[in-house]
């Protein structure tokens, strides 16, 4: 961590009601430029389409430029560029993104940085996603032992209806504002909220949400969470609760364990009015209360319910030994969009080299494995692996009618053949 960023998370972590009036003179150029190494260099380029090897080209010039305009403070956040890319599950529905420029990235991402400093002190424990030291695999394994403790007899899952595109600006600087006193950094992110998206040749200017794809997105919205959810399931909703209760959040998706159903219930009805104060609402398809735990296990069957959380499909079931087990595997809609994504990069690479194929192939189902790598989903993960084998055959098989008839036959090529599942996650 940068020394500034040192000093600015202890003193939040000292004193929990400090504001900090002064923060914008820690953009300096030295801070930018640090922040420059750690940026992701893949991203697409924005409105001006510069590129990030054209921005590094002239890098010393381009952050004293940047610095510059700030201290004069006449720098205007550039519009966002609007693209779209399909929905996990559902090819045919679209999730848009706002591209920022690279330098408005960089500058987003430092400010980032600052803001992530200071809430780390304030972030619950029951918040896990776009954190330092903080993972996916954190949070499921937090879920699980919930329910195999015992105590977890009741899972209400949750979905909030488009979160980034209805998050309220006013109430996003009212939370800001109480840790946040430097009017500059705050005059920053009002900008960067209200930055016009030019969609298809048009501008138009965002009245709420903020833009999925930009680096200062992330925090934004876990300050929003963590005031308007996290905080008041900490201080209302729990200690009201006769059995325990535990909230999981990853970004906006989040699920609630009870130990009774009442408390459940209660929290089920609460929790609409609760989001609908600060604009949000839940998508009533996609929320649900079940029960899920040992009182609903029966040995050697299958529980009835399921919830999908994290990419993963939950659901009751038996180990080895004969116990209850939260059986884990990757959901119907991760599974979905792997293929489709398998499926399209075939279609674009039909006529590369089989070996150049395998490679890229190789390199995909790793992934795959690495995140979905873990106990009870080694089956499904091999599963998913014969249907990238039978795909990328009929890939094959387009290109020439020359080709082999029979699966032996293609299997003794030495190149035809990728990796076996492979358990990564072992204490998850």
């Amino acid at each position: 961590m940068h020394e500034a960023l040192e000093r600015i998370a202890h003193r939040a972590k000292l004193d929990p009601a400090c504001r900090f009036g002064a923060l914008a003179h820690h953009l300096t150029e030295d801070f930018l430029r640090d922040t420059w190494q750690r940026l992701n260099r893949k991203g697409a380029p924005g409105v001006d389409m510069a590129t990030v090897k054209e921005y590094a080209s002239n890098l010393d010039d381009n952050l004293k430029r940047l610095v510059e305009g700030m201290r004069r403070r006449y720098y205007r956040a550039p519009h966002v560029r609007r693209v779209y890319i399909p929905k996990a599950g559902n090819p045919s529905k679209l999730r848009p993104l706002g591209i920022p420029t690279v330098e408005d990235r960089l500058l987003q991402s430092a400010v980032s940085c600052i803001l992530s400093a200071i809430y780390e002190a304030d972030f619950l424990d029951c918040s896990y996603g776009f954190r330092p030291d903080r993972t996916a695999h954190q949070a499921l394994a937090a879920l699980r032992n919930e329910v195999m403790t015992g105590r977890a007899q009741w899972i209400y899952e949750a979905d909030i209806r488009g979160f980034f595109d209805h998050l309220d600006h006013d109430w996003l600087m009212r939370m800001l504002e109480l840790r946040i006193g430097d009017p500059w950094i705050l005059q920053l992110i009002r900008k960067w909220l209200s930055a016009g998206v030019l969609d298809h040749g048009q501008v138009t200017t965002p009245e709420e949400g903020t833009p999925q794809g930009g680096p200062i997105s992330p925090v934004l919205a876990n300050v929003y969470l963590h005031y308007g959810l996290d905080l008041w399931f900490e201080k209302v909703v729990r200690p009201r609760c006769e059995g325990k209760a535990t909230l999981i959040r990853f970004a906006d998706d989040f699920v609630a364990l009870f130990e009774n159903e009442s408390d459940a219930r209660r929290f089920a009805k609460a929790l609409p009015k609760r989001l609908l104060k600060f604009n949000l609402t839940l998508a009533e398809e996609k929320t649900n209360l079940l029960p899920f735990g040992w009182r609903y296990w029966r040995r050697g069957q299958r529980h009835p319910h399921h919830f999908d959380f994290l990419g993963f499909r939950h659901h009751l079931g038996t180990d080895r030994k004969d116990r209850m087990a939260v059986v884990r595997v990757p959901s119907p809609k991760s599974v979905q969009k792997f293929l489709t994504g398998i499926k399209e990069w075939l279609g674009r690479h039909r006529h590369d080299r089989p070996r150049d194929q395998q490679a890229a192939l190789t390199q995909k189902l790793r992934g795959f494995y690495q995140y979905f790598g873990i106990w009870h989903a080694s089956r499904k993960l091999s599963v998913v692996r014969l249907e990238v084998l039978k795909m990328w055959k009929q890939a094959l098989e387009r290109r020439s009618q020359r080709t082999p008839e029979t699966w032996a036959q293609w299997t003794a090529y030495t190149w035809f053949s990728l990796p076996r599942p492979q358990l990564l996650h072992m204490a998850v």
